[in-house]
């Protein structure tokens, strides 16, 4: 039943009601989360558009929604019948409702927005462009409170202490390593907003939002102590004992914005623009402030040797797990037994379940057979999923957390004959992921220099990928982490942010057929130390996902010989890695089959 004109009309009703011309609703929480939890999804519920990207505007006549290309075709399948339009975005990410905001709300009108879901570097945008029309951006109101007479409550798992075992250093030392980045800031305190941010500082997880292992809360980091806004009620006691220790106490959540109207007006508070929120902002008018981007992102995004040496062990689980899916997939294929796109997500869960230490998927898996592959952030619902078949090819993206770490890989693979442009494609996308592997490159050098590696061999023949190549990845933690990556645009954090040892990054070119197919190989690298010589030092990569790339889709006149040896010693690699831990004879001679020299 489609309730979407329904919610449209009482939504504005509540618009009338305080006088708004025009309200947005962005795809955020207060802590400016990827993924948001349920009590935050009013854009999907109020749209009918489940996409993780996506700008709702509502006025008294027209609902529209700015999404960018990934997710075009779910928009319209969602979108109809609701009353909501689809704005095609030509750049991902890129503030285009505001120019249709600026053109289409008349001067003196009043723009509302939910000042503590959006950011301050987000309200400033929307200043720079609107006042000067004479619109006014009003921020003290939530209609979703108003409106949503369901909405659920704000997450309250239980919180776990995150041993140092996993971690590597413990949360005394990491509240050490903010403090001293204070004193060099000459700051009093920072408030940490992203929820990945406080549970890297604090060594704690939770189940907050799904697919990230993070808990709700606001941690303010002084010279020599930490206040931490979290319900005490879901601390075991063992834990705020821990958190006495450290120097840190709790109070609830809501008693943050107390604590930020009572800060010392004297002291100088270091705060995030793109994570703390307007409302927050509002709190904080009379206070000194350092605007500067958090600390801990690059603290982060620097795994010391022991992540590193238990992500080593998550990869080695998830490979075991792969096997044994795609060794499912063929058999029930052989025997002609129903396969869809979601019973493969289903078992590919269950087969990870079954490693220890797995707390649950990185993210929703993408199962995309043949015409669904070329969707690059397809979803596969029971209703509408495909029905494989043993023909053509299924791209597979998906990603587990485990207590070792969070993975992240993507194979496409030939379920029967494939054609020769699939081959063809398939190939190109392989050398890419390849020469990326490959790189060595100088210190100080960003991922904007380094994408065009992966895109030359699809550029060479006219074709391309509108998503970026690359993304850091959280420990255990959220499988989409800043700042590093690789992107085409040297403005971005992803494509501007230079490389150092110990940052974890995917490696996932792609070609999408619109239509017909579409292909993506994954791997995580690590970056290492390589050399130094007389013109500077060198990094590298290293590759930490273990598992077979099919060789069916290999045209193999394309490959180099340099290619070919680099394929033939990654899958030594990965029958080094993965064979010790089979015990069954057809689990090991399918990895032997597969792991073959070419």
């Amino acid at each position: 039943m489609n309730n979407i004109p329904a919610r449209l009309m009482a939504f504005r009703t509540a618009m009338a009601t305080h006088g708004l011309a025009a309200y947005l609703l962005p795809s955020s929480d207060p802590h400016q989360s990827e993924y948001v939890a349920p009590r935050w999804q009013t854009r999907p519920w109020l749209s009918g558009f489940t996409g993780s990207a996506g700008t709702l505007v509502v006025t008294p006549e027209d609902a529209d929604i700015w999404t960018d290309s990934r997710y075009f075709i779910q928009a319209e399948s969602e979108l109809a019948g609701t009353g909501v339009k689809l704005q095609r975005q030509n750049v991902p990410h890129a503030p285009e409702h505001i120019a249709w905001l600026a053109t289409n709300l008349p001067a003196g009108s009043q723009l509302g927005i939910d000042g503590r879901v959006v950011s301050l570097a987000q309200t400033r945008q929307l200043q720079r462009k609107l006042q000067p029309q004479g619109i006014k951006i009003v921020a003290e109101y939530d209609l979703a409170e108003e409106c949503w007479p369901d909405r659920p409550a704000r997450p309250r798992s239980t919180v776990f202490a995150f041993s140092a075992t996993y971690a590597g250093e413990s949360r005394e030392q990491k509240l050490g390593r903010i403090q001293a980045w204070l004193k060099t800031q000459q700051a009093s305190a920072v408030l940490l907003v992203a929820l990945d941010d406080i549970a890297w500082t604090l060594n704690i997880r939770a189940a907050d939002v799904a697919f990230n292992p993070v808990c709700i809360s606001y941690l303010l980091v002084g010279q020599d102590h930490a206040q931490w806004f979290v319900d005490a009620d879901r601390l075991p006691a063992a834990l705020q004992t821990e958190m006495a220790a450290a120097h840190v106490t709790v109070a609830a959540y809501e008693e943050v914005e107390a604590a930020l109207r009572q800060f010392p007006s004297a002291d100088l508070l270091a705060i995030d623009p793109t994570t703390l929120s307007y409302r927050f902002f509002g709190l904080l008018a009379d206070k000194q402030l350092l605007e500067t981007g958090s600390p801990v992102v690059a603290m982060k995004a620097v795994k010391n040797n022991t992540e590193i040496d238990h992500l080593r062990q998550a990869m080695r689980k998830d490979g075991v797990a792969l096997l044994r899916l795609f060794r499912w997939l063929e058999a029930n294929l052989a025997r002609q037994q129903p396969v869809t796109e979601v019973t493969v997500a289903q078992q590919l869960a269950q087969y990870r379940s079954q490693q220890p230490d797995y707390f649950g998927e990185s993210f929703p898996a993408i199962v995309g057979y043949q015409a669904n592959g070329a969707i690059v952030h397809y979803h596969a619902e029971p209703e509408t999923c495909a029905t494989l078949q043993p023909t053509g090819m299924l791209l597979l993206d998906s990603g587990g957390q485990y207590l070792d770490g969070t993975t992240d890989i993507t194979r496409t693979v030939a379920l029967g004959p494939t054609s020769a442009d699939q081959r063809e494609h398939f190939t190109l996308v392989l050398k890419g992921m390849i020469a990326l592997t490959e790189a060595r490159f100088p210190t100080g050098t960003g991922g904007a220099q380094l994408d065009t590696l992966a895109r030359q061999f699809l550029w060479q023949k006219g074709l391309n990928y509108g998503h970026g190549t690359g993304h850091g990845v959280g420990f255990f933690l959220n499988v989409h982490e800043g700042p590093q990556g690789f992107a085409t645009s040297a403005v971005t954090s992803r494509g501007s942010t230079a490389f150092v040892p110990g940052m974890v990054t995917s490696n996932e070119p792609g070609f999408y057929r619109t239509g017909h197919y579409g292909i993506r190989t994954e791997n995580l690298m690590l970056c290492v130390t390589d050399q130094a010589t007389n013109y500077g030092n060198f990094l590298r990569f290293e590759t930490l996902t273990l598992f077979p790339i099919d060789r069916r889709l290999m045209q193999l006149e394309l490959l180099t010989q340099s290619e070919v040896d680099w394929l033939n010693a990654y899958h030594q690699l990965v029958l080094d890695n993965l064979l010790p831990l089979l015990q069954d004879t057809a689990e090991r001679a399918w990895l032997q089959e597969q792991c073959a020299p070419l």
